[in-house]
């Protein structure tokens, strides 16, 4: 707990000691969470300004861009202004809040994609009772459940790093705090708190949910016509992708032993700010109705401009 703690703070090491490479990272993860920011925010006007999109996968996708730009928030921000600070501390108050932020919108995002895969399901092989199953109480209520759950799991999570004693060193070999670099530190055996480390587990079973989910709706597509396969098709691919580009990196991070590779920060920069950024651009140039949506959006809005 942290009143048995000696260290108040941490000192992040980031991504590189290198001054030019400070700069670059700078550069490139300014670029990088600007256009998560501008990309995910465009989803969200435009789905709650478009009457075209008001289905519950456009639901889904609303809070998934609030998700993806919550989660790079979490995270993006303290790496930009640590690239080019000399001191890159953090309080320990500050670090166990980045713990959970990251552990509240991480499962969002997830919990988010299983709700999508639920509609794609019940849309594809249940069409006739499409309607009466996914009805705007029943997706609300499936939201509201998946920000329980997150908050819950970050409950746990942030519950445990609250637990770990700190006596020094108080170097943390990542861009920022999370659980698996903090029980490197801890002034304590930490192979229970291991054993009770959750992440792992949904990460690994939602997607192994996930791959069943969209096997049944694929082999389920053999009996619709060819343009009714095409048009499922555009969707669930969109899907699949942000599905094996969030959780591939999200399971090698936390569904394994905390022990230290090369890799680590950049696997995991690549699901905190990475699939953040390439949302939005998956989602929308696979998708005619956002992208047409979005045109509306641009022509009303230079027109009221103009005027």
């Amino acid at each position: 707990m942290k009143q048995n703690n000696t260290v108040t703070e941490f000192i992040l090491l980031g991504l590189t000691q290198d001054p030019m490479k400070k700069k670059m990272v700078f550069v490139i993860f300014f670029i990088f969470y600007v256009g998560t920011v501008a990309g995910n925010l465009l989803i969200i006007v435009t789905i709650k300004s478009s009457r075209t999109l008001g289905s519950p996968m456009y639901f889904f996708l609303f809070y998934l861009s609030l998700a993806d730009s919550c989660l790079s928030t979490s995270t993006a921000p303290r790496l930009i202004v640590d690239s080019l600070s000399a001191q890159r501390t953090i309080s320990y108050n500050e670090c166990m809040t980045q713990v959970f932020a990251i552990h509240f919108f991480g499962p969002m995002e997830v919990f988010v994609l299983i709700l999508m895969a639920i509609d794609r399901y019940v849309a594809i092989c249940k069409p006739l009772h499409y309607p009466t199953i996914m009805r705007q109480q029943v997706c609300t209520i499936l939201i509201i459940l998946a920000w329980i759950g997150a908050f819950i799991h970050s409950i746990a999570e942030i519950t445990l790093a609250l637990k770990l004693p700190f006596c020094g060193p108080n170097l943390i070999d990542h861009y920022c705090c999370d659980l698996q670099p903090l029980l490197k530190l801890a002034c304590m055996d930490t192979y229970m708190i291991n054993l009770e480390w959750v992440s792992g587990s949904i990460c690994t079973g939602s997607f192994v949910f996930l791959m069943i989910s969209y096997t049944v709706i694929l082999h389920s597509l053999r009996n619709h016509s060819a343009e009714g396969r095409r048009k499922a098709l555009s969707t669930c691919i969109s899907h699949i992708i942000v599905v094996v580009l969030f959780f591939v990196p999200c399971i090698f991070i936390y569904a394994r032993p905390p022990s230290a590779f090369p890799m680590d920060k950049m696997v995991s920069i690549f699901y905190t700010i990475g699939i953040p950024f390439l949302n939005p651009f998956i989602y929308t140039l696979r998708n005619a109705e956002v992208k047409n949506a979005m045109r509306k959006l641009w022509h009303i809005t230079t027109t009221s401009e103009s005027k």
